[in-house]
């Protein structure tokens, strides 16, 4: 099964579940009203988040396109590569464009099943991400620490497995979100005070009991994001343990600069998402718009730092882009 034609799976089995629940309440129609607060700066920031998205395409359009036709970057870090952006090109598509739309020409009116199913995605894509990050630790773990040639461990029928583990780690848990929110009761016109549907800002304008909710929201991000954290620790545990064995400065250096660019990717995605998280649980007194500008520029800065960090790092796919413009000049 191919990326599109899972996606295309997921989502319509998602819009059938959602569509036939014979428990269904009366559809709301929800509005999301932007960032509250910054009312007359919401056109710049509508430029910056605009320019992030078209950066975020181009940059992970490119790696995909460089590791499709490039036969010699078929290798196991470069498909996790080519998952990764292949995941943040639909996380940023699933953001940005209604976060503009909102922003730049005030179209906030967003249907009820269609916010369920933004919402799912802005969690479901960070869960894939986040276990795709977990894929490419092991493949680190694999390259430095293991005596036997890399290829043998991670061939193509492993890296598929795998990468089918990624795209279903999390789901499980992830699909009783929108699920449980249909049994939420909300006023027929709600007013979201965020660009997108984010789930616990449209728990919270719910007016019926929602600690079910809130608790199971709560519970699936420390449990997704907690044993990822705890799987990348264990791994860099490792990995730190095999380069301090090696003798040497320049090889412990160059075995470090191996697993570089995963760490700087790492830090990208889990600093931003921590930082946000911890501040909607406990930063009561963090102003309204403080967060909103958090969780989107957490949406949409991994998506497209991510590129920058693997173009840099990976001298494979830096010295390909330069042939690639090269040969069109």
């Amino acid at each position: 099964m191919t990326l599109v034609s899972f996606f295309s799976f997921l989502l319509k089995s998602l819009i059938m579940a959602l569509s036939n629940s014979s428990w269904r309440l009366p559809q709301p129609s929800f509005f999301p009203i932007g960032i509250l607060g910054l009312e007359e700066s919401q056109h710049w920031i509508a430029l910056t988040l605009g320019i992030l998205y078209l950066l975020a395409l181009v940059g992970n359009v490119t790696i995909l396109f460089i590791i499709w036709t490039d036969p010699s970057s078929h290798q196991p870090m470069y498909l996790f590569l080519s998952m990764i952006a292949t995941i943040d090109l639909v996380l940023a598509s699933s953001t940005a464009p209604k976060a503009l739309a909102v922003l730049l020409v005030h179209a906030h009116e967003i249907g009820y099943t269609i916010c369920l199913i933004q919402m799912f995605f802005i969690h479901a894509f960070p869960s894939m991400e986040s276990g795709a990050l977990v894929a490419m630790a092991l493949d680190c773990y694999v390259a430095i620490c293991h005596l036997f040639p890399h290829s043998t461990i991670l061939h193509t029928g492993v890296i598929g497995r795998i990468g089918m583990a990624v795209l279903v780690w999390g789901l499980p848990l992830l699909i009783p979100f929108p699920i449980l929110l249909q049994k939420l009761i909300f006023f027929q016109t709600t007013i979201i005070g965020h660009a997108y549907c984010e789930h616990m800002a449209v728990v919270k304008l719910a007016c019926s009991e929602t600690t079910v909710n809130r608790t199971y929201g709560l519970t699936v991000a420390l449990l997704v994001i907690g044993l990822d954290v705890l799987a990348i620790g264990v791994s860099y545990a490792h990995i730190l343990q095999g380069v301090l064995k090696v003798p040497g400065n320049e090889a412990r250096l160059k075995a470090f600069s191996t697993c570089g660019s995963h760490v700087c990717v790492i830090l990208v995605f889990y600093v931003p998402g921590m930082f946000s998280f911890l501040t909607h649980c406990f930063g009561h007194h963090v102003p309204h718009h403080v967060h909103v500008l958090l969780t989107t520029l957490y949406l949409l800065m991994p998506p497209e730092l991510n590129p920058l960090v693997y173009g840099v790092k990976t001298q494979q796919i830096h010295q390909r882009v330069l042939r690639v413009f090269t040969q069109k000049d």
